[in-house]
């Protein structure tokens, strides 16, 4: 039996189908939406789906794409990152922080 997996350009296809449409990126702790240059504190935020992915030659090369609205609001957009071990540090610190909640956040 033979699985299609689906590819990365799938998924972002598919996630800006249903209104994720903005590309975000770990900056200074926070995810910058690359086309506004708004930018959430990732606590703001709430994950919708997050779908991984390994290389087809080597299964240690990884990456994770996340679709993330606001806190019981609208889709924004999608954060991918490498998984695993050569994750960098800023990445590191905005996975960590992603979905999490403060006392002020409601």
């Amino acid at each position: 039996m033979t699985v299609a997996l689906e590819s990365l350009s799938d998924a972002l296809r598919r996630l800006g189908d249903r209104g994720f449409t903005h590309n975000l990126r770990a900056q200074h702790g926070r995810l910058r939406d690359v086309a506004t240059g708004e930018s959430y504190e990732p606590e703001q935020l709430e994950i919708d789906e997050l779908v991984r992915f390994e290389g087809e030659s080597d299964p240690d090369e990884q990456a994770i794409l996340f679709a993330v609205r606001l806190l019981r609001g609208r889709p924004i957009g999608t954060y991918s990152a490498v998984f695993g071990p050569a994750m960098p540090p800023e990445d590191g610190e905005v996975v960590r922080r992603l979905g999490a909640r403060t006392s002020a956040a409601p």
